[in-house]
């Protein structure tokens, strides 16, 4: 008898969205600059034929990492991006119409996720002036929620939690028994992390990606945080090799090099602290305290400077619908200076500000 997974039949996903060659790509949260071709091509010497023939082996590159996040690799898991960890943890930690709360907009995976399954996800929106309630989250908290799905920072918004605030939704979590997932993809742009928690206490998980700061998107590489006993349910989803060895030999290089990654934090920085002031200076409202991205009021039509970005300036941004008192409004990944004065340029340019 066929039979058709009837989750997925109304699910909305979309795939091969663009082909981004030849543009500057500030929509997805990615480095535009990338790593310096003179570290891809050290690294890239290591590479042989037994290297490529091989499956890949994780425990050298597991121990490094616990070595540097000074754990054990007993509480860690490696995965295929973040978003596959995330997958695992929904899948192990709740049931069919299990309650799952989370903060909207955010990560949409997460939204995918509880469709996919038959998992019920309560939304909690933003207030207008863009800032999260606690109060909101912990409301939706009751005795048949399963999880609670918060990010540190959160995309898009770039919202943080303070230590009262994350203890706050802890004790509620602890008292009605709820797992706790805690998203960090973003960990390297705000270095305030809730990682403790992961290697403390049971059913609290945090995952990672290397996408970001570390700038393997391309890559895929990424892992969970957990007690061991709740990393070894995790494990257990995970498809044999599922991390692949150019990923962890990148990796692997870029933690044992501590001047990499100040000079990526460095240029970031700089790059940041430019674009705001030059949005400042031009008159523009602006929202992301956090992450390495920004949401911009646009002063004429955001959809509009979108697609002029594109066409006449080679520049990838995104536009978001009803974004509280912002309305439609531009997100944009931020970089190293060079690449915001492009956008800044552009984006002047578009909306002929004076």
């Amino acid at each position: 008898m066929y039979y058709t997974n009837e989750q997925i039949i109304d699910l909305v996903r979309v795939f091969d969205q663009n082909e981004r060659k030849g543009y500057l790509r500030l929509d997805l949260n990615e480095n535009p600059g990338g790593l310096p071709q003179e570290f891809i091509d050290e690294v890239l010497r290591e590479v042989t034929p037994g290297f490529v023939s091989q499956y890949p082996e994780t425990l050298h590159f597991t121990q490094i990492l616990s070595e540097h996040l000074h754990t054990d690799i007993a509480h860690l898991c490696l995965v295929n991006g973040s978003a596959e960890g995330i997958r695992y943890i929904i899948q192990a930690f709740t049931s069919a119409g299990g309650k799952i709360v989370g903060v909207v907009p955010s990560y949409f995976m997460f939204q995918v996720y509880s469709q996919m399954y038959g998992r019920n996800f309560v939304k909690v929106p933003y207030n207008d002036d863009l800032s999260m309630s606690v109060d909101r989250i912990i409301s939706e908290l009751t005795d048949d929620t399963q999880m609670v799905i918060l990010l540190n920072p959160n995309n898009p918004m770039g919202n943080v939690y303070s230590d009262e605030e994350f203890e706050r939704i802890m004790s509620v979590c602890r008292a009605r028994e709820i797992t706790v997932l805690v998203d960090e993809a973003y960990h390297y742009f705000y270095p305030k992390t809730f990682i403790e928690y992961a290697l403390k206490e049971r059913r609290v998980f945090v995952t990672r990606t290397f996408s970001k700061l570390f700038s393997m998107a391309g890559c895929r590489l990424g892992y969970v945080v957990g007690h061991p006993d709740d990393i070894k349910l995790v494990q257990k989803f995970c498809t044999p090799h599922n991390t692949n060895a150019f990923a962890m030999l990148f990796a692997e290089k870029i933690l044992e090099s501590p001047d990499m990654l100040r000079s990526l934090i460095a240029k970031f920085n700089e790059g940041r602290q430019y674009l705001i002031a030059m949005l400042d200076q031009n008159g523009y409202r602006h929202k992301g305290e956090a992450g390495n991205f920004i949401f911009i009021e646009s002063k004429t039509n955001a959809k509009s400077v979108v697609e002029k970005m594109k066409n006449e300036y080679k520049i990838l941004i995104k536009s978001y619908d009803n974004v509280g008192e912002f309305g439609t409004c531009l997100r944009v990944s931020i970089g190293e200076k060079k690449y915001m004065e492009a956008f800044i340029h552009a984006l002047l340019a578009c909306e002929s500000v004076k």
